[in-house]
This record gives C-alpha cells, structure tokens and sequence, in this order.
C-alpha cells in the first residue's frame, strides 16, 4: 500500500518592533538576560497591556500580502498553560476572532507551480526562554523575550511533500522581509515552524492521527524532520501499530524525531476573551492607508525582471528571492549595465565573494555603479572579461572604482593589432612543429596557440583579435 504525507504548518514571526507587543520593553535580540522586562510582562499584579498599534499593522500588511480578509473586528484571548518561563501562566494570542483569515501563498517546486491556503494569521506575544546548562539539576529563565510580538500564520494541511513545506517556508520568510514585518533570522529564532504531520493510504479522503513537530530553525531541519517522521509513521502502521497524537522534538544532530509530550487539545488551553484588552475594531480606512505601503512583492517582481529586463526564470527567482538583492540589482542596471551581465556577475563572483565571508549584499563593498562602471569597460574592449575578474576582487578588496584599479595596474587591454600580430608571428615561429600537425588537420591545436598568445601578453591582448588574426596567419601557411 502506498502512503501519502499531509502536512500543515505553524509559522511565527518574531515582528520588528522596537517595543515589546503589550509594553513599552525593547525587543532587541542578545541583551543581559531580564534585562529587558517591567511589570507588565512580568505579569505582575495590577499591571494592564496595551497594544502596539505598530504590531497590528505589521499584521494587517502581511495579511493584504497574501490575499487574507482582514477582519473589522477582532479579540485577544487568553490561552491557559504553565511553563516556568510563562509568568502570567497565560499567554495573550488570538483564538475564535483572528486578524487575518484565509489567504493563500504561490510556491514552484520542480517547475510545478501549487498554492498554499491559509487558515489564518493572528497576533500574540512570546513566551520566555528557559536554559538547561550541562547537568546542572536546574534551569535558567530569561524573561527579555516574554513579550516580543509574534505573528502566527497557519496553513491548511496542503502540502504533501517535506521540499514543499520547505518551499513554502522560503517564500512566506521573503514576503515577510520584503515587507519589512520581520527580519526572518531563523537561528535567533525570529522564525520559527511548528509542521502538524500524518499519513494516510493515497486514495483516503479522512486524515490520519497527525503529529505535531517542533525545535525546527532551518529550511534544512525542516526538510529532515518532516521527511524523518513521514518514514516512521508509514514504518508504525505497516507494523501494525498505532500513532499516538502528541508533540514530538527534532534532534538535528541525529536526525530523528522523539516525542515530547502527548498533544493539547484547544479546549484544554481554557481559552477565553482577554479582559484587559479592548476588542480591535479596524476601518476600512486603515486598512486602505496601509495597502499603499506594500511594495512590490517576490512574485510581481520575478514576473517584471523576466518581461521588462529578458531575464532567465531561474535568474530573476535568485535575484527576487530578497529584497535587498533584486534593489542592488535594479540600481546596478539603472547605472548603465546591461541586465544580463548584472546579473551573471551578482550571481556568480560577487554571491562568491560574499558567501565565503559569510555577508550579505547590504555589506557588500561593492556599489552598483562600480559592477556597472566594469561591465561598460569590458563592453568597450578596454579590459578583457578574464581582467575584468581579478578588477572585481581587486574592487572588492579595496572599494575602489574599476577604472581607478585598471590604471593603477596597467590592466587596460591590447587591441592594436600590429602589436598583437608581432607576438602571434613570434608564437609561431617558435613551434613550427605544433603549426604544422595544426595544418594537417589537427584543428585542437588552435586553443594551444591562443593561450601561448594570452600568456605571452599576460592576459592583456583582446580575445577576440587573437582568434581573428590566429586563424588569417594560420590559414597563410
């Protein structure tokens, strides 16, 4: 019998305010633990929370984003459980009346295009953070994340496969930074992704026993995970046993899942509307106003790069796929380089150059003038496109312009063909054997002659006078 996955996934988005969603605490990632707290998220007696009008419209932008009706009215509710780094013993999120509903995201997988629908997206804040040192018999609770807003978009349980949840990932975390709602920094735990699993025979409408994973922060974990737990699903029935809901732990260095506790029902969370906190009644008007701060978004843009600049698909997909990219790339053009050269040249020496430091393009020393500067002195033969690659790490070293380097170093391309000619007619006389099997039909010979040539020059004489004038004196013999 074959099997099939149907996985669903719960995503949180750290929000990028710069207070916390009920206070006035900062939510800066790394200060001294409990450091960033105050009554309010303590959860002290007699403290009150009040919303973070920039937190809702984070929450309104992202849902506009993928197509989601915002509600005109909504309510926070009070979700019931104990943790030690839960200080209210409750946590404020959203229950029956969410901001955001419905929705969907477009993935590819495979050159197959599939959308995602969303359930729903709604606002909470974080919990603390506990810390297990060693063998210690005790934990460490750090409440500067207690508090944080966080942005919960659940999807239907319609992905099928772990590369789509990890697709659908990858695109929910770029919508979200080019809106500029959340930095998607997974390892600081900015993003993080609960996947709900089962399985069931292909051709079975009802859904198996599904299982919640979590401790995943990566596209990578998430693939394993999901892949890992499918396996053992599919091996636990055909042995004829049962899965057991419950909420199961990935471990990345072995690679396995293992069950953590038996899995919550929402009843059992005792949720209940938030008396502290005022219903949010949202206008039409407000929603409108921030519709016109969206920019333009991955899909929308990939769709520009390939009709307005004659881009390849898989070029305008990794040039789109962050914000920051496709802006450096756009400003490189708009200075005078020709499309597909920028992006040859962003796509394979400066990503190099950047992944071996471990950079992104915001840090690059590189400005879009200078790629554009350097593609125009190859396009007018004054370097040659090998010359042009030891400019560009030598721009990237320094900062200088390309035509500064060039000057510096004497790198400016042989293009007289006189001078070309004497070092071509000097090759040749020097291995009249190789000129004479190349006569005789060894034509392989002719790429022995240009390096000679090239050499010789140190790399300096144009290409394609070389070849051109190589073949006339070969042809003479």
């Amino acid at each position: 019998m074959q099997y099939e996955a149907i996985i669903g996934l719960e995503v949180h988005a750290q929000l990028n305010t710069e207070t916390k969603i009920f206070c006035g605490c900062s939510t800066n990632f790394g200060a001294e633990p409990n450091s960033h707290t105050c009554p309010v998220c303590t959860g002290m007696p007699g403290s009150l929370p009040v919303l973070n009008k920039k937190a809702l419209e984070f929450a309104i932008r992202t849902g506009l984003a993928v197509n989601a009706r915002i509600a005109p009215y909504s309510r926070f509710a009070r979700k019931n459980y104990f943790y030690p780094d839960l200080p209210k013993n409750y946590q404020i999120s959203q229950y029956e009346l969410p901001i955001c509903e419905g929705g969907y995201i477009d993935i590819i997988v495979e050159g197959t295009p599939k959308r995602i629908n969303l359930t729903r997206i709604h606002l909470e804040e974080d919990a603390g953070k506990s810390i297990h040192e060693g063998r210690a018999p005790y934990s460490l609770v750090d409440l500067n994340r207690t508090g944080v807003p966080l942005l919960e978009i659940v999807s239907e349980p319609d992905l099928r496969t772990p590369k789509e949840a990890s697709e659908y990932m990858k695109k929910l975390r770029a919508i979200l930074r080019y809106l500029g709602v959340c930095d998607g920094n997974m390892e600081q735990g900015s993003l993080r992704c609960d996947a709900n699993v089962s399985v069931r025979p292909i051709g079975q409408k009802g859904f198996g026993v599904k299982v919640e994973l979590k401790n995943m922060n990566s596209f990578k974990f998430v693939e394993k995970a999901l892949e890992y737990e499918i396996k053992r699903q599919i091996s636990e029935i055909k042995e004829g046993g049962t899965i057991r809901q419950e909420t199961r732990l990935f471990d990345a260095e072995t690679g396995v899942t293992y069950s953590m506790r038996s899995k919550e029902e929402a009843h059992d969370y005792r949720y209940f509307p938030d008396p502290d906190l005022v219903p949010i009644v949202i206008k039409p008007e407000m929603i409108e106003a921030i519709r016109q701060t969206i920019v333009e978004l991955p899909d929308a843009k990939r769709e520009r790069f390939i009709g307005h600049y004659g881009l390849p698909d898989a070029d305008a997909e990794l040039l789109c796929s962050e914000r920051p990219m496709a802006e450096w790339f756009e400003e490189a053009v708009r200075a005078g380089g020709s499309p597909k050269a920028t992006a040859n040249w962003i796509m394979v020496e400066l990503m190099r150059l950047l992944n071996e430091e471990g950079k992104t393009i915001e840090d690059c020393p590189i400005k879009p003038g200078g790629l554009a500067a350097l593609i125009k002195l190859i396009e007018k033969g004054t370097i040659s496109g090998k010359i042009a690659k030891s400019v560009f790490q030598e721009m990237y070293k320094s900062g200088k312009d390309p035509e500064e380097i060039v000057r510096e170093k004497g790198m400016v391309q042989i293009s007289d063909t006189a001078e070309i000619e004497k070092v071509i007619n000097h090759i040749l006389d020097s291995n009249p054997k190789e000129v004479e099997r190349f006569r005789k039909g060894e034509e392989k010979l002719f790429g022995f002659f240009a390096g000679l040539v090239m050499k010789a020059t140190q790399g300096k004489a144009n290409p394609k006078i070389v070849n051109e004038l190589l073949k006339q004196r070969l042809k003479q013999g």
